[in-house]
């Protein structure tokens, strides 16, 4: 049996670097990964596809770990990266995308994550860990924008 949680996230922020450097960064999965919290191992599928294995996180008795893989594509003239998921790799489907824009004296950054992420427990449980996942995600995101304004220089 299995339980199935659902995330949908947006945020937008400005950050003090050049829209090229921002889209540097985020355009290659491994160096954006970098900047992402409990990363156990990202691995190259080729063709722009990566499998994202995450650590284990322990609640109680139980221990989740969320493994997915997804498929990139970056468009610069666009100012954007957008992430489609692959079936069959994992317990998980995430797809998002950043889309980067310039404002001159700063970047203006949007960020759309969604997941669905199934995992074996009965039923009953979902109560009790359905929250638990979602805001340890919510968490890991937020971590993740925080290094990346770090890493660009800060907030505008």
């Amino acid at each position: 049996m299995t339980i199935n949680v659902n995330i949908d996230l947006g945020y937008e922020f400005e950050v003090k670097a050049s829209a090229k450097d921002v889209f540097d960064v985020l355009s290659d999965v491994p160096t954006s990964a970098s900047f992402f919290p409990k990363v156990d191992k990202l691995v190259d599928l080729g063709d722009g596809t990566y499998r994202w294995e995450m650590a284990k996180i322990g609640i109680a008795q139980i221990h989740l770990q969320t493994i997915y893989a997804s498929k990139y594509v970056s468009d610069s003239a666009k100012g954007t990266v957008v992430w489609t998921p692959v079936k069959g790799e994992g317990n998980a489907l995430v797809s998002g995308s950043w889309k980067i824009s310039d404002k001159k004296k700063s970047t203006h950054i949007v960020l759309q994550i969604t997941g669905d992420l199934s995992i074996p427990l009965p039923g009953l449980m979902k109560m009790v860990v359905a929250p638990v996942v979602e805001s340890e995600f919510e968490k890991m995101i937020e971590q993740y924008i925080d290094n990346l304004t770090q890493r660009f220089g800060g907030e505008a």
